[in-house]
């Protein structure tokens, strides 16, 4: 189901889980990947399947507003890392961050 976020976070003060059904992430498996998260005990956060996030060739896609963390080429079976790590345990999964807008730096 899509869903604008907009639309959205004006019915919803729950932080949200924002999975990307568009063309590209839904070749590469993102219905999948939304399964996996409405079947996660997310009671603190919503979750959304959404049109394109505008990262198509790094699909899936899942962000995480309002604090805007982005991870890519998700597989469902990085959910229960990410749910039990991040929403639930509040560490980043720095495996899956999006190396463009989360970029990081080794000297």
């Amino acid at each position: 189901m899509e869903t604008d976020f907009t639309q959205h976070s004006a019915k919803t003060e729950k932080p949200c889980v924002l999975v990307c059904q568009y063309k590209s992430c839904l070749a590469a498996g993102s219905a999948e990947v939304l399964a996996a998260f409405e079947q996660a005990d997310l009671s603190d956060f919503s979750v959304i399947g959404t049109t394109c996030q505008g990262q198509c060739s790094s699909g899936p896609t899942v962000r995480i507003v309002p604090e805007e963390t982005w991870y890519c080429r998700v597989k469902p079976q990085d959910v229960p890392v990410i749910v039990e790590q991040h929403l639930q345990g509040g560490k980043l999964v720095r495996a899956k961050l999006h190396p463009r807008i989360h970029m990081s730096f080794g000297y």
